[in-house]
């Protein structure tokens, strides 16, 4: 039986970098808008904890990273909603960036590539 890859094109990586404990919501907030599933990591952060602490913002050192994959379509109401939802407009709370992505291959189940191919 020969086996078939099928690449996905036109999907990006939204990646955001936050204070442990906070992917949870994070998460929620992006598949309540259509994205399909995370990836979380556990990291510790340096840099601008020292910096953040002169202002009396407290940041902790134990950080979280979420990645999600998806459509060029999903890609800003995704971005968007996990920014409002990490309160990523205040300081000390994390970032988050998009990268586009060359290719992707995973399992498609054959009536979804129907769907979009037919």
């Amino acid at each position: 039986m020969a086996r078939e890859i099928t690449y996905l094109t036109d999907v990006f990586l939204i990646t955001c970098v936050v204070q442990s404990g906070t992917a949870e919501k994070i998460i929620n907030a992006a598949t309540s808008v259509g994205a399909q599933g995370a990836t979380i990591n556990y990291a510790r952060g340096t840099g601008i904890r020292d910096r953040m602490g002169l202002m009396g913002v407290t940041i902790d050192e134990q950080k979280e990273i979420i990645r999600i994959i998806v459509s060029k379509e999903q890609s800003n109401r995704v971005f968007e909603s996990m920014y409002l939802a990490g309160d990523l407009d205040t300081p000390g709370k994390g970032i988050m960036w998009m990268s586009k992505l060359d290719r992707v291959a995973t399992h498609i189940p054959k009536d979804v590539l129907k769907r979009v191919s037919g």
